[in-house]
Order: C-alpha cells, then structure tokens, then sequence
C-alpha cells in the first residue's frame, strides 16, 4: 500500500513491490503543424537539484517517520507498505531536500537488504535556517542532544543529536555551496 501526501499517478505492482510514479503528462512539440502530435512528453514536478538521497533503516520505521517530523520537522512525501507491515520505501523531506527510508528485512541475496548497513549507523548534516528553533523544537521531543548548540571558527552555528533508533543528525547554518 503507498501513502501519499501528494497526488500520484497511477500506482502499479511489479512482482511483490509496489512503485508509485509521480509524473505529469505534457504534450510534445510536433515536427510540423499539419502532423500528429508526438505522445506525451513525461517530466518529474517539483524535482530538486538533490542527486544524493541519504537512505537510512530502522527497526521500527513507522514509529522513525512520526518522531522524525515531530523532533526535527521532517514531512512524508511517500511511504510505501511492504509485507509484515515492514515500511518497503519512504521518502521524508526538509524543505526541497529528502532522505529515503526503510524498515529492516531479512537479508535477500543480490537485493540491498543483503549489504545494507545495520540501523542506527547512518550520519549527516541538514542546513536549517532557525538553528536555535530547530534546537528547541528537537530537545522538546526527547531528542538526545549529542553535540551542544554552538558557534563553530568556520562561521557555522550547529548542534547534534540521536534519532530513536541511534542514526546521528548533525543540523546547522554551514550550507557548503555558499562558500
């Protein structure tokens, strides 16, 4: 089952998994005018710059998700129901970034569930533009503050913390490209 909060297309199965395609159809330019319009042309909307997507597991992705949003503001976009009630794929987002998730499956030769890292072993760092609300808003829900807030020598003000399940989220001003 895919949940969604934004509007799919349609969904369709292939084999046990379960794909949702987010596209919208747009005509295609004809040759010349007196010519068949060529078939749709599909794009991607609302696609980002984004082309590395951190993916992370955990033992209770449902439970993750929640405490996700509600400790550090992040917002489903797509959660996709796998056997055994085990979350197959969601995508959470901040602002026009995203992370991919998912629940823990036993291992599968040849699939990602055979090489994926254990959970609780992911780490990364999301620019935030109110780091001390950020901050609040984390501490507030129980979030194990790690790394007190501060201002770094590179021009930064950031804090870190533990997730539910022990992944280490590093928040703050520094944005790389900026520099």
């Amino acid at each position: 089952m895919v949940r969604e909060s934004v509007k799919p297309a349609p969904v369709t199965a292939i084999g046990r998994r379960t794909h949702t395609t987010l596209l919208s159809h747009q005509p295609a330019a004809r040759s010349h005018p007196s010519k068949t319009p060529c078939p749709a042309v599909r794009t991607v909307p609302g696609m980002s710059e984004q082309t590395i997507f951190p993916t992370l597991r955990y033992q209770d992705a449902p439970a993750a998700i929640e405490w996700l949003g509600r400790a550090f503001g992040f917002e489903p976009r797509m959660v996709v129901d796998g056997d055994g009630g085990v979350i197959a794929h969601a995508e959470l987002t901040y602002g026009r970034a995203m992370i991919m998730l998912g629940g823990i499956r036993p291992p599968v030769e040849g699939e990602w569930s055979a090489v994926a890292p254990p959970a609780g072993s992911g780490s990364m760092y999301v620019v935030v533009d109110d780091i001390d609300a950020h901050h609040e808003r984390a501490a507030a829900a129980g979030a194990e503050v790690v790394r007190a807030l501060q201002d770094t020598g590179y021009g930064s003000r950031e804090y870190s913390a533990r997730d539910v399940e022990g992944n280490v989220w590093s928040f703050g001003t520094y944005q790389p490209w900026a520099s």
